[in-house]
């Protein structure tokens, strides 16, 4: 046909391919919307975690000096030595001072005590930010009055107002008014332990500095706009370090601050990807479909004059097009939902979020719709290129032989794409390589169990169950089936769900504390030695036992196998981590192992064998962050006095444990006549015994500070449950995309579905039969799909528990009693749904109207 239209078009521009793409999707858009939706959702994910991370690390990045309040500062855990002053004093000076430390606080005429974070300051501090209080004169006014400013919600808590008294050790102030907001700190983490500020001249009259107390001296400088701080923090530090003290620039603190937040941020990014992947899985199953259908367009063009290349561009521009729209509503929704986060994450995050586009991130977005459309549309496009018009127009089935080498080239693409986003994510090739297996693994093994069940099923048909159930089991592994696409999608969805459920559950368990009915759920630390017994007795009068009273005696390395700690801080092939050096080491004695504790190496020995070197017992992070072994000596500095000890054993300590637990253990018989003070634990049975009992204490005890750990662990559960929400938003991406893919799998073969409706009710099939066989299918699906996926979950949490939480899981029933059931009536509402108008529909009138 020399003078046909497509002969002239052989080489046809793009224009024509993209006019005959537009034109044919126009006649199919039903089909592809709905598809084109997935990668909608999977995009908004990715998007508005990608960007709300953005703008976080610029934002702490913008505010750091406010965080930080100054330029830079200067911290110690003890008073600064010489050489520390001399630095301090050559840089000019600080310009405000603070001292704190954690303190039990009375209010004189209310019920209550609370532990508090007590901040001595003297200056002007903040010099950037400000502290906001209430009334705004008082953030100010409590220096020259000599008051303090009292956290917010602990004021509304116990009802104090400004005027109140608040009783510090020996000092009793007036509350000047409530803190709202300090540089820097986050709100949930003030739960615990609330801050309050006074002028420092007051700390002395407290009488709460004594041995053992934990005290932090903190200086705040502002520093010449000229100063390179990346280049004075590499020269001061090392030197600052080496003399117990710490430099920190508002730029080192503002970088981590925002690596800690992008890791979260990229994890949550993985999940969203995966959401992602599962919505170009159902791209991939509906082309592979909608291709199929298309067989007779793409035969009349060949034989039209059309090249097979033509006929796939077409196609392939159609699904370009259906990405870019695709990619450009995802990420229009993704920078609106991530007006969310900072409402969610508001007290977890230090800094004040303002929302800003940016442009890399839109243009990710959009790009990530098109490629991942053509990424996983190539395999079934590429049914187009082997196919002849005589076959097409008798609906053969394509060669795949042909198509297996670029098949082949496709999927490599596809993982290459993977592993390259994941990297750009990660920004570690390890890492990303174990996020491509795991993807591989997950996928293959919720594949092999469809493919598994489908090829029971045909070996062991149970031919004698009913016509209904028979029909329901045939359809699983009929022409064109979606048992595959269906089970990827909803055991996908219910995997990411399941161990996400789990791993919180994990992470409760760990920190629970009714685990043990004899397990201390109160904490009295800096209990001094002369006040042990009265201390005890306070708590037997309130018919409490005490169950621990545990000794500490601080100390620090003074010489490691030989070499001083200058030296070895000097040595720049050093292995030795350097918190080993810096730390000041809170040490006990005891004759016996704890509950906590496994002997990993060596002999356990309880008493002093009165021999010139002391035998210690060290844990196993101790070791090898100190590249000691058995039979190693240290030398450690005790307040002056020097302690000749080896190593005697190793010990495998379960630090998760909320109890307290020790680096470093000495046998009985050595320093019971050391500088000391005590820890004693007890259990209380309830609030209204825990309020009692720290009442009576901070009377008569001021100094000992109380840590209820009920509120340890409410803050533990709180902020899990705010980043697990976070978490499960995302997995809900994954739970809708499903149930996209899954509708739209269902719409795909519901033209298959016809067919097969109108036979059976040719034959004689009643609508509530075939309504049961949908019924009955769909549960099929639903049941392997969810249960595949938290059985998944089920391993992966096993694993995560074992290898990573170092602790036994105990899984809980709520996946399959709520999550199994509940997914199983989804998948069956939904499969339902599409197949009533057919049901309904008398044969002709069906076949008139789906298959005109």
């Amino acid at each position: 046909m020399p003078d046909s239209k497509f002969s002239k078009t052989k080489k046809a521009d793009f224009g024509w391919l993209l006019k005959m793409a537009i034109r044919d999707g126009k006649a199919s858009k039903r089909k592809l919307v709905l598809f084109m939706a997935s990668i909608v959702l999977g995009i908004a994910a990715v998007v508005s975690i990608q960007s709300f991370s953005n703008n976080l690390k610029d934002n702490i990045a913008l505010q750091s000096k406010s965080l930080m309040g100054a330029d830079y500062t200067i911290d110690s855990d003890k008073l600064p030595n010489e050489r520390v002053s001399f630095i301090m004093d050559s840089l000019g000076g600080p310009e405000a001072e603070e001292i704190s430390f954690a303190s039990m606080a009375a209010f004189p005429g209310k019920e209550g005590t609370k532990l508090v974070r007590v901040r001595g300051i003297d200056g002007d501090f903040p010099f950037y930010g400000e502290l906001e209080t209430e009334p705004v004169s008082a953030a100010t006014a409590y220096q020259t009055e000599g008051s303090a400013l009292v956290d917010a919600t602990l004021m509304l808590q116990l009802g104090i107002k400004p005027g109140d008294k608040i009783k510090i050790g020996s000092v009793e102030l007036p509350v000047a008014g409530a803190l709202k907001s300090v540089p820097g700190s986050a709100a949930i983490f003030s739960s615990i332990a609330p801050p309050v500020i006074i002028p420092q001249r007051f700390i002395e009259e407290t009488g709460l500095v004594q041995v053992g107390s934990r005290i932090g001296y903190k200086y705040y400088f502002l520093a010449d706009p000229k100063l390179d701080l990346e280049k004075f923090d590499e020269k001061i530090d090392p030197i600052l370090d080496a003399n117990d003290a710490d430099l920190d620039t508002h730029t080192s603190t503002s970088e981590r601050l925002g690596r800690r937040y992008e890791n979260f941020g990229k994890f949550l990014n993985l999940v969203a990807f995966i959401a992602l992947l599962l919505g170009c899985v159902g791209i991939a199953s509906a082309i592979h479909i909608y291709i199929k259908e298309k067989l007779r367009s793409v035969a009349v063009l060949k034989c039209l004059g059309a090249s097979k290349k033509q006929t796939f561009f077409i196609y392939l521009i159609q699904i370009a097009i259906i990405g870019l729209i695709g990619g450009i509503v995802g990420t229009a929704l993704g920078l609106i939902l991530q007006q969310l986060f900072p409402l969610i994450l508001q007290d977890i995050i230090p800094v004040n979020v303002e929302i800003s586009f940016d442009p890399r991130t839109i243009f990710m977005g959009i790009l990530l719709g098109v490629l991942m459309s053509i990424l996983f549309a190539l395999y079934p496009l590429m049914g187009t290129l082997y196919v002849s018009p005589l076959q097409a127009l008798r609906v053969i089935n394509t060669e795949e032989s042909k198509s297996r080498k670029a098949g082949f080239f496709v999927l490599c693409g596809i993982f290459l794409f993977i592993f390259l986003f994941a990297f750009w994510l990660l920004e570690d090739w390890k890492y990303s390589i174990f996020f491509v297996l795991g993807i591989i693994i997950t996928f293959s093994l919720l594949a092999g169990v469809a493919n598994l069940f489908m090829k029971a099923i045909k070996k062991y048909f149970p031919s004698g169950w009913g016509f209904i159930a028979r029909q329901s089991l045939l359809n699983l592994f009929r022409p064109q089936n979606q048992t595959l696409i269906l089970v990827l999608a909803i055991g996908i969805g219910t995997f990411l769900i399941s161990t996400l459920y789990f791993t919180k559950d994990l992470l409760l368990a760990q920190a629970s504390l009714e685990e043990q009915a004899k397990s201390p759920n109160m904490i009295l630390l800096d209990v001094q030695s002369g006040q042990q017994e009265a201390v005890t007795q306070t708590i037997n009068s309130k018919d409490l036992k005490v169950i621990e009273n545990i000794p500490i005696v601080t100390m620090r390395v003074e010489n490691l196998k030989g070499r001083s700690v200058n030296e070895i801080r000097e040595d720049t092939t050093s292995k030795i981590n350097g918190w080993i050096l810096q730390h000041e080491f809170r040490t006990t004695y005891r004759d016996s192992l704890i509950s906590s504790e496994v002997l990993e190496q060596g002999k356990w020995i309880g008493e002093d064998p009165q021999n010139e070197t002391i035998p210690v017992s060290v844990s196993n992070n101790f070791a090898e962050d100190a590249k000691v072994e058995i039979g190693d000596k240290i030398d450690f500095n005790v307040q002056g006095v020097l302690l000749n000890t080896v190593v005697e054993s190793i010990r495998t300590v379960d630090w998760s444990r909320m109890q307290l637990n020790f680096s470093i253990v000495f046998p009985s018989g050595v320093l019971e006549d050391a500088p000391q003070f005590r820890v004693l634990t007890t259990k209380v049975p309830d609030e209204n015994s825990s309020a009692d009992l720290q009442q009576s204490l901070v009377e008569k005890f001021p100094n000992v500070t109380i840590i209820d750990l009920r509120q340890v662990l409410t803050l533990i559960e709180k902020i899990l449950n705010k980043i697990s929400w976070l978490i499960n938003f995302m997995a809900f991406f994954s739970i809708l995309t499903g149930i996209i893919v899954l509708i739209g799998a269902v719409r795909t073969s519901k033209y298959q579905r016809i067919k097969e409706s109108v036979l059976l009710r040719t034959l004689g099939a009643k609508s509530d039969q075939i309504l049961k066989i949908l019924a009955l299918e769909y549960f099929y699906l639903g049941l392997l799909g969810a249960l595949s996926g938290i059985l998944l979950s089920l391993v992966s949490s096993l694993l995560l528990g074992y290898f990573v939480f170092e602790t036994t899981f105990i899984p809980s029933w709520i996946p399959f009693l709520v999550l199994l059931p509940g997914i199983i009536l989804l998948v069956m509402a939904i499969g339902l749904g599409n197949s009533l108008s057919v049901i309904k529909s008398p044969p002709l009138v069906v076949l008139r109207k789906e298959l005109r």
